[in-house]
């Protein structure tokens, strides 16, 4: 299948975009007409430059408001297509799309717009061009592939054909199936956009909320698999209006765009697999997302003064150190099945972290049965591995760079008990086990804070990547505004993440984005068998609890039928109540952050319950913001 691009989903200047095309291993590119319009060369120049990159010109584009309501009108129209077609000789392209006119006045009738159209593919026809007509998903009059249809078959013309977009059928609902009955080769040219469900009018949702194949809401396998059931044999091509793509580096962009296409295509192929009739053109088949059993640990980036005071805030938080690299200055912390590195080695990956973003999380791993497996799929969906200095006799650990930079490790599952990954440290084993958190302590979910324009790159990662599914978008109540949160998970729920994003600058998000200079994990939560007992055993051993206003217990009283004991309980050690309608419960507690960027949270599942305690999100981030305003007064700041 060979994918395409078109420039106006990328940023910055035409060389710049198709340089990043070809990065990317992009075949060809759509030329965006303003893009053409913005270069100081000639159009030849253009196609020279593309044909140095190893880049077709698939298609330019677009030819807009073509069908006339007057001789005159359509005659002007005429003229302007031969224009256009001078251009595309020089761009050394044969294909433009033609979309349905969105002015009051234009054609609705089907005879009428097929006469015109039969001059403009006469036109097209005697320059050696071909006309792929679009509808547009707002055009005043034709609107739906069938209508564009309806002319494309009346005219019957070799030089005229479709345009199809997978935004303009999607976005109106409308049923992609019947595409799958089309004569293949009158497809011309097909289009994949992504995008949100958003509550706005179908124009400015196509020009402000697309993305790529993965990171929205849209059945793109299904549409594109009615289109190669169809037989089409073209491109695959993308076409992304979006605001926050313009302003994103172009080669990460066009990375995200591949990996994009390359999901979509396994995904097509997963649905076909119950058929034993294959497409006519072979489809990417990556290897198949690998089972993760949970978290293997958290890295955090330090230096020297930095780990002391982190090492102080672990052992706050229930933590022990458990063990030293046997060749690195790297400590090991941990309790029950948890495990927690600090890297304090001068001459790496995690110092050169630690200098771009302070104390961080530089690293985290994903524990699976097939290591091997993991890391080709990753390297098959443009995540090269990344290679670490590696001393004598020491374990090698693949891992990968997520979209922010910081790295994925891919872990043996554990051993009797043990990471294999141990072997690397002189362990204490005294003191993995008695503390305060416990021998079944686990890491349930990881919370990453990103920057604004910034969620699409990481749904996808962790999608296409990963293998997870994203699940819930939440709307998350901060004293200073709203955060968005993307839930995330795999099949079986042994791996969960959530992406938040504010664009409110003091939310507890953008405070964590901002100190972090960019995308960190903010929050790592911690599953415990019975969290009552435990926040007991924190609280005496002097762990930093977040205190929780009584209004919100007051409130759970009348709300919730509690125990009295148990509820006094939670009054009494801040703990947070949710109840899903199975009955399902979640009890969860927070340590006060370290240094105002990340924390912990501990909790306890119990029925089943699925989700991340949402509800209790305002009391939980009006806590942090008093608890801030506090500690803030105490050290004399305003």
């Amino acid at each position: 299948m060979r994918r395409s691009i078109a420039t106006v989903s990328l940023s910055g200047m035409l060389r710049e975009k198709l340089q990043a095309a070809a990065a990317a291993h992009f075949d060809g590119v759509e030329i965006f007409e303003n893009d053409l319009l913005q270069f100081p060369g000639s159009p030849r120049e253009v196609r020279l430059m593309a044909e140095d990159l190893g880049l077709s010109i698939d298609m330019f584009q677009p030819f807009r408001d073509f069908d006339g309501t007057t001789p005159a009108q359509l005659a002007r129209n005429l003229e302007r297509a031969e224009r256009k077609f001078d251009v595309m000789q020089e761009l050394g392209t044969q294909l433009i799309l033609v979309c349905s006119n969105v002015q009051p006045d234009a054609l609705s009738d089907v005879d009428r717009l097929a006469e015109q159209f039969q001059q403009l593919a006469e036109h097209a026809g005697r320059r050696g061009m071909r006309i792929a007509y679009e509808a547009l998903a707002w055009g005043s009059k034709v609107r739906l592939w069938s209508q564009a249809w309806a002319v494309v078959e009346r005219v019957s013309h070799p030089h005229l054909g479709l345009a199809l977009d997978s935004f303009h059928t999607l976005s109106l609902r409308d049923d992609p199936n019947g595409i799958a009955q089309l004569p293949g080769e009158k497809i011309f040219f097909v289009q994949l956009a992504d995008a949100p469900w958003v509550n706005t009018d179908v124009l400015t949702h196509s020009r402000h909320y697309r993305c790529f194949p993965g990171q929205g809401e849209f059945e793109m396998a299904k549409f594109t698999a009615a289109v190669l059931d169809a037989g089409y044999t073209g491109p695959l091509s993308l076409e992304i209006f979006n605001d926050e793509f313009r302003a994103a580096p172009a080669r990460a962009n066009a990375v995200d765009a591949m990996r994009s296409l390359l999901w979509l295509e396994e995904q097509v192929q997963l649905g076909r697999a119950r058929d034993a009739q294959p497409y006519k053109v072979p489809l990417f088949t990556p290897p198949a997302p690998p089972a993760f059993t949970g978290w293997a640990f958290i890295e955090f980036a330090v230096d020297p003064a930095a780990g002391a005071r982190l090492a102080a805030w672990l052992q706050a938080c229930g933590f022990q150190r458990i063990g030293h690299h046997r060749s690195k200055n790297v400590d090991l912390y941990g309790q029950g099945e948890v495990r927690i590195i600090v890297n304090l080695e001068e001459d790496s990956f995690a110092r050169s972290h630690f200098e771009l973003h302070g104390t961080s999380v530089c690293a985290v791993a994903l524990a699976t049965p097939d290591v091997a497996g993991a890391l080709a799929r990753a390297e098959a969906l443009q995540c090269p591995r990344v290679l670490g200095r590696v001393g004598q006799h020491e374990m090698t650990i693949p891992a990968v760079r997520a979209p922010d930079g910081s790295l994925v490790y891919f872990c043996e599952t554990p051993q009797g008990g043990r990471y294999p990954f141990e072997a690397d440290f002189v362990m204490n084993e005294a003191a993995l086990h008695g503390g305060a958190l416990g021998d079944s302590a686990c890491i349930d979910h990881l919370v990453q804070a990103v920057p604004a324009g910034q969620v699409e790159p990481w749904v996808l990662f962790h999608r296409a990547v990963l293998g997870l599914v994203p699940e819930r978008n939440v709307v998350l109540h901060d004293p200073y505004g709203v955060i968005r949160s993307r839930e995330i998970e795999s099949a079986d729920r042994a791996v969960r993440v959530s992406i938040t994003v504010s664009e409110r600058d003091n939310t507890s998000v953008s405070r964590a984005v901002s100190s972090f200079r960019g995308a960190g994990v903010q929050q790592i939560a911690l599953a415990v068998t019975d969290l009552i007992a435990t926040a007991r055993a924190l609280k005496a051993a002097g762990a930093p609890l977040l205190p929780v206003p009584a209004n919100y217990y007051d409130d759970l009283a009348a709300k919730c039928d509690i125990d009295a004991a148990e509820l006094a309980a939670m009054r009494e050690l801040g703990i947070l109540y949710d109840r899903e309608a199975n009955g399902g419960e979640f009890l969860h507690l927070y340590l006060t952050p370290f240094d105002d960027r990340f924390h912990f949270e501990l909790i306890e599942r119990r029925g089943g319950y699925a989700g991340y305690g949402a509800p209790n999100a305002p009391a939980r981030l009006a806590a942090m913001a008093l608890w801030r305003q506090t500690r803030g007064e105490s050290q004399g700041r305003p």
